[in-house]
């Protein structure tokens, strides 16, 4: 009795709650974006398992912006990859996306360096190595987006109104004068 109804039943692709490739996030920045939660994890666990420090706030530095990018791209990938995105309230996800992967980008950097010149045991030296892999996979993350979608923040050239009615691009300006006859 099931061959009956096999061949007309279908799925129903907008009941899924996983929505890659969507507006906001293609396959390849979603595989990159889990690459940027790997590493940001590995760099934390490693700066946690550190006993001593030579520079604690070096280290605690590390730490903040090790777990920050962990536990804030994690929550970013999954608002851009389920249906979450719509029910959030925000309508600006290639800004928020676009300015959140560049402030990571340059903290992870700046910690790492920081880091890097405290850093004396092998553990140590490994959670730098992993803060510079995720740097650079936020920054190549940054070169995808901009490739992909372009600036988010740049105009696109066409004027704006000052009414709130778009502006048509095409159109001549009048060159009949008016009548001043009395």
């Amino acid at each position: 009795m099931t061959d009956v109804y096999s061949p007309t039943t279908a799925p129903n692709p907008k009941s899924s709650w996983f929505i890659v490739p969507s507006a906001n996030l293609d396959t390849v920045r979603c595989g990159v974006k889990v690459m940027e939660v790997l590493l940001s994890f590995v760099a934390f666990i490693l700066e946690e398992v550190v006993s001593s420090c030579v520079s604690c706030s070096a280290l605690y530095f590390f730490e903040f912006v090790s777990c920050t990018a962990f536990l804030f791209t994690l929550l970013l990938l999954i608002l851009l990859s389920t249906t979450l995105q719509n029910r959030v309230g925000i309508t600006c996800w290639p800004r928020l996306d676009f300015l959140y992967t560049a402030a990571i980008a340059l903290l992870f950097f700046i910690s790492s360096i920081i880091f890097s010149t405290n850093s004396n045991t092998p553990m140590e030296k490994s959670a730098v190595a992993f803060g510079f892999l995720a740097t650079a996979m936020f920054i190549f993350d940054l070169v995808l987006f901009v490739k992909n979608s372009g600036f988010p923040f740049k105009k696109d050239g066409t004027p704006e109104s000052s009414n709130g009615a778009p502006v048509m691009a095409d159109t001549q300006p009048e060159t009949e004068r008016l009548n001043t006859s009395n």
